[in-house]
């Protein structure tokens, strides 16, 4: 055994030291491999019959066991992914320098997987039935890694007691908002190991005044988007002080406002502003050219309710593409009032790389296909996913000029001769062109080059 084989078998030694039990790394292994294929469908029961055809009931029944019911410790298991990854990348990749906070859609049917309500789902764009999970990754310009996952549990989720039953979630898990959600990730995370100081995050929840003082509070500083109706206190401008004090009762001490003292929205704001204020800049190199915008940063103070005092002076950034009617996305950020223009931008635009994460983790190792209904099967799925993507990650920084070969040599396993997977319709469609479940019974290479698996490629765009 060698190369590619060999790295895939030490990290398999290395992550299944966190499972807990022998017997469990076997499946672990498997299961991996079966996500690295590549086949169409990445649940259990479609892994477990490429796998080993001559035996999918019992392989089938070992896989479900192990992501459904075994009890190993996911955030064990993807701190053991990180650490792979960090110490053999790091000379080629550098240090993380931002923790990226998202969350991702999972269309699903049915109401009986766990966590799925009528939401937004971001694939979809829309309001739909769906299941959504928060994450936050490690990333620099040059890689980013998951590091922690947890479904969102909507409200009536949290407080159906029979569902929650049905779907095994622990009594220790209660409703929370998703910025409180990714929140909670942080500070367990924080309290693990050390982490980069800068949170980058979108407007779900970078309007979240409570997220970003909390973000504050432990010590983190961050670059978030905002909506345009943000309102805030421009440079200079700040409250009228209290009402003199009369003498009689406690003495006044909410701030006030009058025609002169008002805050503005960021738009409101964004549009006052002189052309000078406004430079073009080129953040990073797209697939077919340099992405560059105007942008214009100023200083502010975000407002609060009447009365209360404004927050501290911190960064207000404005993207206005030329061309555009008026400014397209807006952005705070407690970075140090000496941080250059280019770096605001350049971080505000980091978050391409979680979009990046979620993309081949959905189109390349199946991280939507868990049929499963329970808490325990969501998450060690995900991990899973999470795990296979960290050993592609890990080969790819370790060799960015070289055209990667797949992970895995040798040839797929032609599923059983009428091999349907539970749930299938009966019959075929006329042309198996048209039926998706349809499987070629030749046997197909699985040593594919970086072209045909797009994690492998040596670079992002």
């Amino acid at each position: 055994m060698g190369g590619a084989a060999a790295h895939f078998e030490e990290y398999v030694s290395v992550i299944a030291q966190q499972l807990g039990h022998a017997d469990r790394v076997e499946p672990f292994r498997s299961y991996c491999t079966g996500l690295l294929l590549p086949v169409q469908r990445k649940s259990v029961e479609p892994m477990a019959a490429h796998l080993a055809p001559e035996r999918v009931s019992s392989a089938h029944q070992r896989l479900h066991h192990f992501v459904a019911d075994a009890a190993w410790s996911d955030a064990a298991v993807l701190a053991a992914v990180r650490d792979f990854v960090l110490e053999r990348v790091g000379r080629q990749a550098g240090a993380p320098e931002a923790l990226l906070i998202d969350d991702t859609g999972f269309p699903k049917q049915g109401r009986h997987s766990v966590g799925v309500a009528r939401q937004y789902c971001g694939q979809l764009g829309k309001q739909d039935n769906c299941q959504v999970a928060v994450s936050v990754s490690l990333a620099n310009e040059g890689f980013s890694l998951p590091v922690a996952y947890r479904l969102y549990l909507p409200q009536e989720w949290a407080t159906d007691a029979a569902r929650r039953r049905q779907a095994k979630i622990p009594d220790r898990v209660s409703f929370a908002t998703k910025p409180v959600l990714a929140l909670q990730l942080l500070e367990a995370l924080r309290a693990a190991t050390p982490l980069p100081e800068v949170v980058v995050a979108d407007a779900g929840y970078g309007v979240n005044s409570a997220f970003r003082a909390r973000l504050t509070t432990l010590g983190f500083r961050y670059v978030v988007g905002i909506t345009g109706t943000v309102r805030v206190w421009p440079e200079g401008v700040t409250p009228l002080p209290p009402k003199p004090w009369s003498g009689n009762g406690r003495p006044p001490t909410r701030l006030r406002r009058d025609a002169q003292h008002q805050p503005l929205t960021v738009k409101a704001l964004a549009l006052q502003l002189p052309a000078r204020r406004f430079r073009s800049v080129t953040w990073r190199e797209g697939t077919n050219q340099a992405l560059c915008a105007r942008f214009a940063a100023v200083r502010i103070r975000c407002a609060y309710q009447a009365g209360a005092a404004p927050s501290a002076e911190q960064w207000l950034l404005i993207e206005w593409p030329r061309g555009a009617a008026e400014p397209t996305k807006y952005f705070l950020s407690t970075l140090p009032l000496s941080t250059p223009r280019k770096a605001l931008v350049r971080l505000a635009k980091l978050r391409w790389r979680i979009e990046r994460d979620y993309q081949e983790l959905k189109q390349e190792l199946g991280l939507g296909h868990f049929e499963g209904r329970s808490w325990r099967g969501f998450h060690h799925h995900a991990t899973l996913c999470i795990a296979a993507y960290g050993f592609l990650l890990a080969r790819r920084l370790a060799a960015p000029k070289k055209t990667l070969p797949h992970p895995l040599f040798g040839e797929v396993p032609a599923l059983p001769e009428g091999f349907r997977p539970r749930g299938s319709p009966a019959k075929t469609a006329p042309h198996s062109r048209l039926d998706r479940h349809a499987t070629a019974r030749t046997r197909c290479r699985i040593d594919r080059s970086a072209e045909a698996l797009p994690v492998l490629r040596p670079g992002g765009a």
